[in-house]
């Protein structure tokens, strides 16, 4: 069983930045791909941003893109999201969820985490 502890939301003007952390327990998360996903008031869950086990390979929505990045670091057992230049459209709760191939090319998503806001002034 894996726990998902994100951290590092808050409040932040427009333009400035964050730095979100995902913080796993109960068992090392290196072999699980790590995506953030988050989710406005009256919005459906969106994906942010992805990266693989290793962290070679990254993908972003096109809405972040150029302006989060995306890290890990396995010995800490810890995913990142470094968040710039942000926009009001950027307040939501944050949401880290681990990714687990299942054959066939699919995933599916094992474990979750509580989320952190993150509230974006204008």
């Amino acid at each position: 069983q894996v726990q998902l502890v994100e951290s590092g939301g808050g409040l932040v003007q427009a333009g400035g930045s964050l730095r979100l952390s995902c913080v796993a327990s109960g068992r090392t998360i290196s072999m699980y791909g790590m995506d953030w996903f988050r989710q406005a008031p009256g919005k459906e869950r969106e994906f942010v941003a992805a990266i693989n086990w290793s962290g070679g390979t990254t993908n972003y929505a096109d809405s972040v893109k150029g302006r989060f990045t995306i890290s890990r670091d396995n010995a800490k057992n810890t995913v990142y999201l470094q968040m710039n230049s942000l926009k009001a459209e950027d307040t939501a709760v944050y949401y880290c969820a681990a990714r687990k191939g299942v054959g066939g090319g699919k995933y599916e998503y094992a474990y979750w985490g509580q989320g952190t806001q993150v509230t974006v002034s204008s």
